[in-house]
């Protein structure tokens, strides 16, 4: 395949391809592709590079650092071509970039919810942040009891073909809700459950994301009496 062709030709599916087999012809020839993940690589480092400065400056005004940690994956092309699949849409780059927008995602966790809440309003208050959607599904949890506030953006980066706005998704949970998405995926996952005990289990995880939100309830309100109490003293 000569270097000439387009990403565009270089993604394009010949309907006689399995999806297998279409992945490793792009496996075999990665150069273009790897382009568009790197677009999306470097969309998640604008975005990570946001939130630590954020996360500095907004440590200045208070007496801790809102953020705790911040994750970030670009997803595989694998998971790509099998998504754009099931989406039963075009297999190229053009349909990527318009059908998909959880290619490049970042992960803020923070030490309060009260904290995601200010992080986001600094955060879409930015001039280079686009908010296209939100699900805020610590105000509204899943069935499941996932909670987590999620966020769609486009931010622009720049390449040495110029100004590139890239879709970027967003999650900000706290450390309690981290935590129990981490381990509620895990044993989604898990085979050879009968569904009695799937039932039963799906039960308990609701239970502990209920027990997982008031424990997040019961430390704000802490960290909310030291600070009056510190406050009062310095009086």
């Amino acid at each position: 395949m000569s270097n000439s062709q387009t990403q565009n030709e270089l993604m394009q599916a010949d309907n006689s391809m399995s999806v297998d087999e279409y992945l490793a012809q792009l496996h075999a020839d990665y150069d273009p592709v790897y382009s568009l993940l790197m677009n999306y690589q470097c969309a998640v480092m604008e975005v990570e590079t946001k939130f630590n400065v954020l996360n500095n400056r907004l440590s200045i005004q208070g007496e801790h650092n809102p953020i705790e940690s911040i994750k970030s994956r670009v997803k595989s092309l694998d998971s790509i071509v099998r998504k754009l699949e099931k989406l039963k849409v075009p297999i190229t780059v053009e349909s990527v970039e318009e059908n998909l927008q959880d290619v490049a995602g970042v992960r803020v966790i923070c030490s309060f919810v009260d904290d995601i809440y200010k992080i986001e309003e600094c955060f879409l208050a930015q001039e280079d942040v686009m908010l296209v959607k939100r699900k805020d599904y610590i105000q509204n949890p899943k069935p499941s009891g996932y909670r987590s506030l999620h966020l769609i953006i486009k931010t622009p980066i720049y390449t040495e073909n110029g100004k590139k706005d890239m879709f970027v998704e967003v999650q900000m949970r706290t450390i309690a809700m981290d935590f129990w998405a981490s381990l509620e995926h895990k044993l989604r996952y898990k085979k050879n459950i009968n569904p009695d005990t799937a039932e039963q289990l799906a039960k308990d995880l609701e239970e502990c994301a209920e027990a997982s939100a008031k424990l997040d309830e019961k430390m704000l309100r802490i960290r909310n009496r030291i600070s009056e109490v510190a406050e009062a003293t310095d009086r």
